[in-house]
């Protein structure tokens, strides 16, 4: 027989409360069989957490109605881009709203917020921070940078809210830790991004002279849709694609980035592609390129090189 089947069916397949389990008759002798674990203090689980999100799930039995996950766990479960060394941080941030005591577990971190400032949303039964008053928790944690790609996440490619509402939530933030860093952060916060390799390669032009490039902006010509790219400077006929890995690793994105380049060429537009490489040690070449090319646009011509008639060989 196995063991979940001598369990109650409300406490089958999922991490439960050793205090639930005695109050549905299970013994405590039972309780101590191998089979299951103890990812947290007064929790069993049946499979052993290995994501973020699964150690959520697993303290989720021990929260209670005031309390919520916030910082970088509401982060990870919204889908909000986070640096590595976040991504990392396996432990699992819980916000208290009132007076009561913060969760204190081996494996969290416990907060404590002022009822009525921190909005609470649910994610199917587990109880989050708004995504904008997430984004407020997080300055604590991130530069300002960093803080941009997830705002850029946010009002862009998630869509969880818009900037307007960023900039309302930060106003009852008044004197919150990180707030300056916050303030900062929305000056540079651009709806239109949809990825964070895009965020961070705009931030590397404007931030050495360079104009706001258009985000995702549709090449169109003569009325023809010809494509759309990430970042573009219309007037100039500059597009830049930023090259993820997976436009290297995936055939079809290959294969369809190799069509855009031509298609772009054929109207008379440059296309610039960016790596991961062209953001770090070769950001001043790379972003020098951008500036020639920008600064022929009063010639009207990108190609240095003189034309000439073809002749077919006889």
């Amino acid at each position: 027989m196995q063991v979940d089947a001598a369990f109650p069916m409300a406490l089958r397949g999922a991490p439960f409360r050793v205090r639930e389990a005695l109050h549905r008759g299970v013994s405590a002798g039972r309780l101590r069989t191998r089979a299951l674990l103890r990812p947290f203090h007064g929790i069993r689980a049946w499979t052993r957490p290995e994501s973020h999100e699964d150690l959520a799930r697993a303290v989720l039995p021990r929260l209670r109605p005031d309390q919520a996950f916030s910082h970088t766990t509401a982060a990870t479960i919204l889908g909000l881009p986070l640096p590595r060394r976040l991504e990392r941080d396996l432990r699992i941030h819980v916000t208290t709203l009132g007076t009561d005591q913060a969760l204190r577990v081996r494996g969290t971190v416990g907060h404590r917020a002022r009822r009525g400032r921190v909005r609470i949303v649910y994610s199917g039964t587990a109880a989050l921070t708004h995504p904008a008053d997430t984004f407020i928790a997080l300055a604590m944690l991130l530069s300002r940078d960093e803080l941009i790609v997830v705002g850029d996440a946010l009002i862009g490619w998630l869509g969880w809210c818009d900037r307007d509402e960023l900039i309302a939530t930060a106003r009852r933030y008044r004197g919150a830790r990180g707030i300056r860093r916050v303030r900062a952060a929305l000056q540079e916060i651009r709806p239109g991004s949809r990825s964070p390799g895009e965020t961070r390669l705009r931030l590397a032009l404007t931030r050495r002279g360079l104009p706001q490039p258009a985000l995702n902006h549709d090449v169109v010509v003569d009325g023809q849709w010809i494509a759309c790219v990430d970042l573009a400077y219309p007037e100039a006929r500059v597009a830049i694609e930023y090259e993820s890995d997976l436009h290297r690793t995936d055939d079809r994105t290959f294969r369809k980035d190799l069509t855009r380049g031509e298609h772009l060429k054929d109207v008379g537009w440059w296309l610039v592609r960016a790596t991961a490489d062209d953001l770090g040690a070769a950001i001043e070449v790379f972003v020098s390129r951008i500036r020639r090319l920008l600064d022929g646009v009063p010639t009207g011509r990108h190609d240095p090189r003189p034309t000439r008639p073809l002749t077919s060989s006889r």
